[in-house]
């Protein structure tokens, strides 16, 4: 849920990149970061480990312009890929608006994406949020790689929806990185505004 203080006119919002470990996420962030000018965002945050790339969180905050009479801000978040560090999963996707999940497209890489889409369905229910209803873009990452599978297979693997948006991505060259994450800004705001329409009737 974004948070709004009517004091500083300021609305924040929270994007969540979610998804198996190594399948691009912090690339992502590392990307979009570089892209932003500096007096447009705050300090990119990443904790790396052994076993995995991000093992709490990267905070990307950034100013986006105006919604109404409104600054929006969006803060961009990633989770954890493994599967033991569910219970920061769950931490990070508290207040979520939007959520980016990014599969690795290597068809080795399968079993990881079902598991996490699966876990992701459950977390957002623990937080008292639905995958029907939150803003969602699907990133299919690793489109360079030789083993990448088709989309349809991915997508029927996976059993994602058509409604859902989508991109094909290579975030280490940042390919389709900022247009996920433009649609993503996109579909928060334009739900952002349909609630605080609903709230004034």
């Amino acid at each position: 849920m974004s948070l709004v203080n009517y004091a500083k006119k300021e609305i924040i919002c929270k994007i969540v990149y979610y998804g198996p470990g190594r399948s691009g996420k912090t690339t992502n962030l590392q990307y979009i970061f570089s892209r932003i000018p500096p007096d447009k965002r705050g300090e990119m945050t990443s904790l790396a480990t052994e076993m995995d790339r991000t093992l709490f969180f990267d905070f990307l905050p950034f100013d986006v312009g105006k919604i109404g009479n409104f600054n929006a801000k969006f803060q961009l978040y990633t989770v954890p890929g493994q599967v033991y560090y569910d219970s920061t999963r769950k931490l990070v996707l508290q207040g979520a608006d939007g959520i980016v999940f990014v599969i690795d497209s290597q068809a080795d890489r399968m079993e990881d994406n079902i598991e996490s889409f699966e876990n992701l369905i459950v977390n957002l229910k623990e937080n008292n949020l639905s995958i029907e209803t939150i803003p969602l873009i699907i990133q299919y990452n690793k489109r360079d790689i030789p083993t990448a599978l088709d989309i349809e297979t991915i997508k029927t693997t996976l059993q994602l929806k058509n409604e859902w948006k989508s991109f094909e991505s290579v975030a280490t060259k940042g390919i389709g990185v900022l247009e996920t994450l433009k649609e993503t800004m996109f579909s928060v705001i334009k739900n952002l505004t349909s609630r605080f329409e609903k709230n004034k009737r």
